[in-house]
């Protein structure tokens, strides 16, 4: 497992665009028949992705969790981006359709991931925090799942907010997970921007079209740089560092965090005028 260590943000003020890249973008999670995941030092989180074909997959146990199992400490937040697949947790199967939501709580012991089809692979993105307590396993379909309408076309920005895990849906110990969706016509996604002290933050960009891209940009709010991204990476966000993309095409995102708050609503705007 990559370990990935935070940054302060005087040095990252230094960096070239080849080191924004090092130190905070995920990419190549993706890959057919693998798990690939991520450990950073920002709220203790894991970021992956799984992508079963023709076998199940297994989510391992790493050496460095120093655990008798993955989730013996930690809990985790997974949604399906791609085609239909199935999560079996302790012998019990769990299907999730595209943008379907199960949270695993602390204490499971045996993890796999299924695709129905081998021609059409689900692409399961996961998040994985330190948990204290036992929350029980939960299933949210995306028909389910609590939607908020932002934005407006008139500035670019028109999108569909589903939250899943977080103080009033899915409860966990410290995971918040949810999902946005750009209307089309839209490209802007969390603007204006927001920094929240208390949590870090990862998103996951999914339905880019080939050949489109997404310009995230980070930082400081008084000074900001940005990374180009394409359709499956992830970028990890520092309680310090603004989080928002505008895209060359509508697309959608899995937001996450971890930290010491719940509030979904935890956060202190930057004003657009104040960006730098």
């Amino acid at each position: 497992m990559k370990i990935l260590h935070s940054v302060h943000p005087e040095d990252f003020r230094s960096y070239p665009t080849d080191k924004i890249r090092e130190r905070f973008l995920l990419p190549n999670l993706v890959q057919p028949g693998q798990i690939n995941l991520v450990y950073t030092h920002y709220d203790r989180m894991i970021i992956g992705a799984v992508c079963p074909t023709a076998d199940q997959v297994s989510l391992p146990n790493y050496p460095n969790l120093r655990a008798n199992c993955f989730l013996e400490r930690r809990e985790i937040g997974i949604i399906n981006v791609a085609g239909n697949g199935e999560v079996i947790a302790d012998g019990q199967t769990y299907t999730l359709n595209k943008l379907d939501c199960l949270y695993l709580g602390k204490g499971v012991k045996e993890v796999s991931f299924v695709s129905k089809d081998s021609n059409e692979p689900a692409v399961f993105y996961t998040l994985s925090a330190p948990a204290h307590a036992v929350y029980p396993i939960t299933l949210l379909t995306h028909a389910d799942a609590v939607k908020v309408t932002l934005g407006s076309a008139a500035t670019s920005n028109l999108r569909t907010i589903n939250k899943y895990i977080h103080l009033e849906g899915i409860q966990s110990c410290q995971l918040v997970m949810g999902l946005t969706i750009l209307h089309e016509g839209s490209v802007w996604n969390t603007m204006p921007a927001h920094v929240h002290d208390r949590r870090m933050e990862a998103y996951f960009y999914f339905d880019v079209p080939a050949g489109q891209r997404v310009f995230h940009y980070m930082g400081e709010g008084q000074e900001t740089r940005h990374l180009v991204m394409d359709n499956y990476e992830a970028v990890v966000s520092p309680p310090w560092s603004i989080h928002s993309g505008s895209g060359t095409a509508s697309y959608s995102f899995i937001w996450g965090m971890a930290g010491e708050n719940l509030d979904y609503t935890d956060m202190d705007p930057v004003a657009l005028t104040d960006i730098k």
